[in-house]
């Protein structure tokens, strides 16, 4: 499985970004697809993660309300679409291929691949 990801950058708190993420590969319909970010010095923290089979999707309620995760008709590549952003949402940010939906609540992660990672910075 190969995850390519895109977007990221700079931008003003309070302004919007949007990231995507391609997957491809064998047997991802039985996987969901997830959201993670880090900042230095801190644990990589999953904020995002959407079921491939069914959709279901869930968030973390640090991004809640903000964030939203969405594919298009190309069900395996996924979007994070970040408004209202905050300087706390300054990370490097990853999209991942998870077995399940755990860490976007705190669970242990269950990823089986990572993407490469975007920094996304906001400017207070």
């Amino acid at each position: 499985v190969q995850l390519q990801a895109s977007g990221g950058g700079l931008v003003q708190a309070g302004g919007s970004l949007r990231l995507s993420c391609r997957a491809s590969g064998d047997s991802l319909d039985y996987f969901a697809l997830a959201w993670f970010r880090q900042v230095p010095g801190e644990a990589r923290e999953g904020i995002t993660c959407a079921r491939i089979r069914d959709d279901a999707t869930y968030y973390a309620d640090s991004v809640k309300g903000r964030f939203t995760t969405f594919r298009d008709s190309d069900k395996y590549t996924a979007f994070l679409q970040m408004n209202s952003l905050k300087p706390e949402d300054t990370a490097v940010y990853y999209c991942a291929v998870e077995d399940e939906c755990t860490a976007y609540r705190g669970g242990v992660n269950r990823v089986r691949y990572w993407g490469q990672e975007t920094q996304v910075t906001v400017s207070s």
